[in-house]
C-alpha cells in the first residue's frame, strides 16, 4: 500500500503513479493544481462510485455546491463539512487503503 506521505510527495513527478486507477489519479491531479485535468479522469469514469465521490470533491472545490451536491448523490454521499484538504487527505487515504 502506498501511504498518504509517499503519494501526496509523488506529485513531484510529472505523471501520477502507474499503479493507481482514475479516482486517485484525479487527486494527483488536484493536488498539483490542475482542476481540468483531474476533472476529465472522473468525466470518464461516471459512475464508478470513488469517481463520482472525487468528481464532486472537485465542484466543491470550485464553488459549484449544486453540481457538487449532486454527485455527492449519486457518489451516495453527504456533502462533508470538513475542510476541501481535510477532505482530500480523507479520499486519499481510504482510496489508497483499499489498493
Amino acid at each position: 500500500m502506498t501511504t498518504i506521505d509517499a503519494f501526496r510527495s509523488s506529485v513531484s513527478a510529472t505523471t501520477p503513479p502507474p499503479d493507481v486507477g482514475p479516482a486517485l489519479q484525479a487527486l494527483w491531479w488536484a493536488l498539483r493544481g490542475d482542476w481540468n485535468r483531474a476533472h476529465e479522469c472522473v468525466q470518464q469514469h461516471e459512475g464508478e462510485p470513488d469517481c463520482d465521490w472525487v468528481h464532486a470533491h472537485l465542484h466543491r472545490q470550485e464553488g459549484d455546491m449544486r453540481n457538487a451536491g449532486g454527485w455527492y448523490q449519486r457518489a451516495g454521499r453527504s456533502v462533508p463539512t470538513l475542510s476541501l484538504q481535510e477532505e482530500w487527505s480523507l479520499l486519499a487515504t481510504e482510496m489508497l487503503s483499499r489498493k
